[in-house]
């Protein structure tokens, strides 16, 4: 798009576009979402940015109407496979708060340098500065939600200071922390003991319509006992799951039921430090940042999926929420995963429902398992020799899957397809997908739903 195409968006409030790009206003020092619904503002005053953080780096803070941080990720960093859409796969998934600028390079196989001249040449922000972006969305959530002392969710954001903490919110949202809880008028009277109990509600952002049914039918069909489980009639169904995180666990509910542009979900974590990592391991596994308009274009106009796009938009590719479980599971099934969750999963310290385990790590897997292929997977898992996380090159990952004895084409594209996202994959070989590119795993999905849609 050019400036002048993306000015159209914004003079129409074309949500189609939000988390695509943003833009500000030089003469209110404010930075939108395309859809904002305040005044359009004169062309000459609007600038356009690729990220949030690159306009919050020209000085511009995020707008109090639109909140411009809280919307979908651009369906871009899915599709691409090159340095910048892996690094933004792997920022997103809090590598650089783990890790620093220098774990995100040696991950891409990059020097720091050339990745942060990447990353600045074409979203105009380097990595610190992304993952800053991310450090303050996260604590608005955490202030406006929870009553968690100030301190707490400074750390728990990942900022590495309070003194940073305030001076990024402050930057970014024109206000104190202390204002922004106030504004938004929950959470206050919550006591930290009681917002660890009930959870983090969060309203997980999607674009476009969203086909909610699908997803929940999919889910439902491959639970495995203890570790997720769907409950609720189909319409009004929840999904729920555990969570194996770098520093801890967590307890994660989402709803089916979508309120307008989002999900409502809710997490439980036993370490606040890892919500940025949860919340963007339930978007993949929801495939939140999708673009359906573009997915819906095409597929409709293939005269056997034509009439599904027209009844039922928005259909999406599910991917996981823990890509070395799913290489599991896709291997011996989901009878046999259970099994191996009742005997080598990890026992969550405080149970919830039927949620009692988390899926036991590659590690734990490799010294017990006597199955051959499940020891060659689980051992090449453990030991880094495939490697399945968030920003990991997808042909790559492919090709050392079908080194191991047991993983035949379909099982390595299905571990593509779900396991790393990628949107144009086609495990069963369909005829005629070809013609599905570039979202060939949307149309597998929809080819699959065909037979759930009315006449």
């Amino acid at each position: 798009m050019d400036e002048e195409t993306r000015y159209e968006a914004v003079s129409s409030r074309d949500a189609r576009f939000d988390g695509e790009f943003f833009f500000a206003v030089e003469t209110t020092g404010i930075y939108c979402r395309p859809s904002c619904p305040a005044v359009t503002p004169k062309r000459k005053n609007v600038r356009f940015y690729p990220t949030a953080a690159a306009a919050q780096g020209n000085g511009f803070r995020a707008c109090r109407r639109c909140r411009p941080d809280a919307v979908p990720g651009s369906a871009d960093w899915n599709v691409r496979a090159d340095v910048v859409g892996r690094a933004m796969r792997m920022i997103g998934d809090g590598v650089v708060d783990r890790e620093g600028v220098p774990g995100l390079a040696h991950r891409l196989g990059y020097s720091s340098r050339q990745v942060q001249r990447q990353l600045n040449a074409e979203l105009g922000a380097g990595p610190v500065a992304l993952a800053r972006a991310q450090r303050a969305h996260t604590a608005r959530v955490l202030l406006q939600t929870t009553g968690l002392p100030v301190t707490e969710i400074a750390f728990a954001a990942g900022f590495a200071s309070v003194r940073q903490f305030n001076e990024t919110v402050r930057q970014i949202y024109a206000r104190t922390p202390s204002e922004l809880r106030t504004e938004a008028g929950t959470g206050l009277g919550a006591a930290p003991r009681q917002a660890r109990t009930t959870g983090i509600p969060l309203r997980l952002a999607h674009r476009g319509p969203y086909a909610a049914r699908e997803v929940f039918d999919l889910l439902a069909g491959e639970t495995v006992a203890r570790i997720e489980e769907v409950s609720g009639e189909p319409g009004a169904r929840t999904y729920r799951r555990t969570l194996r995180l770098p520093h801890g666990t967590g307890i994660a509910a989402v709803d089916e039921r979508s309120a307008g542009s989002w999900l409502e979900a809710r997490i439980h974590l036993t370490d606040l430090r890892d919500l940025t990592t949860a919340v963007q391991r339930l978007r993949r596994l929801f495939d939140l940042d999708a673009d359906p308009y573009a997915v819906d274009e095409l597929l409709g106009a293939d005269p056997m999926l034509a009439a599904g796009v027209a009844v039922r938009p928005g259909v999406r590719s599910p991917g996981t929420a823990d890509p070395e479980e799913f290489a599991v599971r896709a291997l011996v099934g989901p009878a046999a995963a259970g099994e191996l969750v009742e005997l080598y999963g990890k026992v969550l310290d405080v149970s919830c429902g039927g949620l009692t385990h988390v899926f036991p790590e590659p590690g734990v897997l490799a010294g017990a398992v006597s199955d051959p292929a499940l020891r060659a997977l689980a051992t090449a898992l453990a030991d880094g020799d495939v490697r399945l996380d968030a920003g990991d090159d997808r042909d790559a990952a492919e090709q050392a899957l079908l080194r191991l004895p047991g993983i035949d084409a379909a099982t390595a594209k299905l571990i593509r397809m779900r396991g790393l996202g990628d949107p144009d994959v086609d495990p069963h070989g369909t005829p005629g997908s070809e013609l599905w590119r570039p979202w060939r795993s949307y149309g597998v999905r929809r080819a699959e739903a065909m037979d759930r849609v009315p006449a």
